[in-house]
C-alpha cells in the first residue's frame, strides 16, 4: 500500500470519530466508509514482469486511444477510480527527462486530455530506443506524484509515481516496437505488454 493512503484513512478516521463523539455514530459513518475506500484506492500489489524485449504498461486501466504521430504511435490508458493508480516504467532505460506541464482537468478520457491537462512527462532511453510517458491528471484527479529524477536508473515495472483518484497515461513509442494491444483492451501496470521490440 502507497504510504499516502494511510495519511488519508487516518484524517477520515479521526474526523469520524470526532463527529461521532459530538454528534452520533451514524453521522460519523461516511467518514469510517471514505476511510476504508482509500486503504483500498491506495493498494500496490506486487506485479511479474514478463521478460524479453518488451514495453509493459505503466498504469492499470482501458487502452481508449491509439493514434498515429508520424513516426510515432501514441497510446492513451485510463485510469477510473477504481484502478491500482501506481504508475510503473515502461521499459528499462535512464530517465533522461521529466517535465512538468500545468494545465487543465479535462475529462482524462477525452483526447485534449493529452494536451491541455495537467501532467508530469518522462522520457526514459534504454537499448537504442526512447520512449515517453505521461501521468496526466483528470476531472477528479488533482495531485500528480513522481518518486523519480532525471539520471535515475529504472527497470522495466519499476515503480515510479501515482496519480490520485482518477486520471490518464500516455506513451509515445518509435517505429522499433510493435503494438501488442488495441483500443478497448484492460492492461495492468508492469504486467501487460503494451508492445514488443522489433528492432
Amino acid at each position: 500500500m502507497v504510504i499516502t493512503g494511510l495519511y488519508y484513512a487516518l484524517g477520515l478516521t479521526l474526523l469520524g470519530f470526532a463527529i461521532g463523539y459530538f454528534s452520533n455514530a451514524y453521522a460519523a459513518l461516511p467518514f469510517y466508509i471514505l476511510a476504508i475506500f482509500c486503504l483500498w484506492f491506495f493498494r500496490d500489489p506486487e506485479r511479474v514482469i514478463p521478460p524479453g524485449p518488451v514495453m509493459v504498461s505503466p498504469a492499470d486501466g482501458k487502452v481508449v486511444m491509439i493514434k498515429p504521430e508520424g513516426d510515432r504511435t501514441r497510446v492513451a490508458i485510463f485510469l477510473n477510480v477504481f484502478d491500482v493508480h501506481v504508475n510503473r516504467t515502461p521499459i528499462t532505460g535512464t530517465i533522461t527527462k521529466i517535465e512538468y506541464q500545468p494545465g487543465k482537468f479535462l475529462v482524462a478520457s477525452k483526447e485534449e486530455a493529452s494536451t491541455q491537462n495537467e501532467q508530469n512527462t518522462l522520457t526514459v532511453e534504454g537499448d537504442g530506443t526512447t520512449v515517453v510517458f505521461s501521468q496526466i491528471a483528470g476531472l477528479i484527479a488533482r495531485r500528480i506524484i513522481c518518486y523519480q529524477k532525471p539520471g535515475d536508473r529504472v527497470t522495466a515495472g519499476q515503480r515510479i509515481g501515482l496519480i490520485q483518484f482518477g486520471s490518464r497515461v500516455d506513451i509515445v513509442m518509435g517505429p522499433e516496437w510493435k503494438l501488442a494491444v488495441k483500443e478497448g483492451d484492460r492492461v495492468s501496470a508492469g504486467s501487460s505488454v503494451v508492445a514488443n521490440r522489433v528492432r
